[in-house]
């Protein structure tokens, strides 16, 4: 997807989640107010406040009326690429389909 196609908040989202999976956000991590996001991104406040809304229901970040925004201490774990789960799940059928085929090809032969 070409950056033109992703939504300003999206490529919010998606930045602060590489801040996460790269460390540089790290669990309790403040992040930076409303207003300087949107300074950041140029964007207008309300749409930093809809990435954060997506963060939130990641489970990524929560905030405290008046404090800010901060990174939830299972925030790295939860942005593991899901390519990377995507792969795993299909490493694991080919070796469930490899056993059985295995086991078929074993009462053939005997």
């Amino acid at each position: 997807m070409s950056n033109e196609a992703v939504q300003p908040y999206q490529r919010i989202v998606q930045d602060v989640r590489d801040k996460i999976r790269s460390g540089r956000l790290t669990a309790g991590a403040k992040l930076p107010s409303t207003r300087e996001l949107a300074d950041e991104y140029g964007v207008a406040p309300g749409t930093v406040q809809r990435a954060l809304a997506e963060l939130r229901t990641a489970g990524l970040i929560y905030s405290h009326q008046g404090r800010g925004s901060f990174v939830t201490e299972t925030a790295s774990e939860s942005t593991e690429d899901s390519t990377a789960r995507a792969l795993r799940r299909l490493e694991e059928q080919v070796a469930n389909l490899s056993a059985r085929l295995e086991r078929i090809e074993k009462g053939r032969s005997g």
